[in-house]
């Protein structure tokens, strides 16, 4: 099974090429490998950007399969800003494949005859509408990452080493996130049998205290999930400063599923953000279903912060994905400050 890491590195100045060599790399599709090139992109042209993260593997959420996906030759710098697609405000990371960047100072590509021009391109954005289905589809590249990878099961050793040579993590952060991942599949082994349960669990708390400063996430440790979810409105404002609340109020908001009004609270990507100081970045009111390309419409604004992503440090099967996906936060899980504090 063949796995082609991108020729860039975290960290590399890299330049996007032109829209017309760009054009010229795509399908009848728009796409190169299955993943799309979206009108979003075209501003990035003829700019020089820094790797935010070599995009070997990725997550997604539309099929539910608890896998990891891989995929070659691609890379990870700046966000969507929904403008071709109905105003998505989820702000997802983008997605750019090698063939689509040049090193810094490189000579141009030779001219070929592209298969998709710029207005097919735009075309692309949506299936057409059908009496049946007159509300649109969207077609983006987080409704088509699961066309364009492959699985990637949690054992593939090599996924590790490339978070290490691409410089998306040092050593020491995959090594960490590896023992860590290994002593809570151990304690959920054991979970059933009370002798080994009680020292697994106190070992794995110990580990994970030393090497982060906290212990490890779980949901409902000392209070029951509620039958029915709360709702409170902050109407916070991009810039201003808050604090998030402490997992247990938090807790306090959940229903069994870990979900407020149908938002979940990851305890493991999130609850480490809990009680740190922030600043809001947007409010978030409507983003594109992966599964279905629909847009929907929050039943209440969530909040995106600033620098606050998914860091897969815990998530099972997809550990050190580099797709940082903003975290989406309830108004009533935050807190007004004056200023950033501890």
């Amino acid at each position: 099974m063949s796995w082609t890491l991108s020729r860039f590195r975290a960290g590399e100045t890299v330049e996007v090429r032109s829209k017309e060599e760009i054009l010229a790399t795509l399908d009848e599709n728009g796409c190169v490998d299955g993943l799309p090139f979206m009108p979003e992109m075209l501003q990035f042209c003829g700019r020089s950007v820094p790797v935010r993260a070599v995009a070997h593997k990725t997550c997604e959420v539309a099929y539910h399969t608890g896998l990891g996906r891989r995929l070659d030759r691609a890379v990870h710098f700046g966000r969507c800003d929904g403008s071709a697609h109905g105003g998505c405000q989820a702000q997802c990371s983008l997605f750019w494949k090698d063939e689509w960047l040049k090193p810094v100072a490189t000579a141009p590509a030779p001219s070929e005859n592209a298969v998709c021009t710029e207005d097919r391109l735009w075309s692309l954005v949506r299936e057409p509408a059908t009496p049946e289905n007159p509300d649109p589809n969207y077609i983006c590249q987080a409704t088509r990452i699961f066309a364009a990878t492959q699985p990637l099961p949690w054992w593939d050793v090599r996924q590790y080493v490339f978070d290490v040579v691409s410089r998306n993590h040092s050593p020491g952060r995959v090594l960490r996130a590896g023992w860590l991942a290994g002593l809570r599949a151990v304690a959920r082994r054991f979970e059933r049998l009370p002798g080994p349960r009680g020292v697994t669990r106190r070992f794995s708390e110990a580990m994970h205290r030393a090497l982060t400063g906290h212990g490890v996430p779980q949901l409902f440790a000392t209070r029951q999930p509620l039958q029915k979810t709360p709702s409170g409105r902050l109407d916070l404002k991009p810039g201003e400063w808050i604090r998030v609340r402490p997992q247990a109020e938090i807790e306090a908001t959940l229903d069994k599923t870990g979900r407020n009004r149908g938002l979940s609270f990851d305890a493991e990507e999130m609850g480490p953000f809990c009680g740190g100081t922030y600043r809001v970045q947007s409010s978030v009111l409507q983003i594109l279903d992966e599964a279905t390309g629909k847009m929907r419409l929050m039943k209440e604004p969530c909040i995106i912060l600033e620098g606050v992503t998914c860091r897969a440090e815990y998530a099972r099967c997809r550990l050190n994905c580099p797709r940082a996906y903003f975290s989406y936060w309830r108004e009533l899980w935050l807190e007004r400050v004056d200023a950033k504090s501890d």
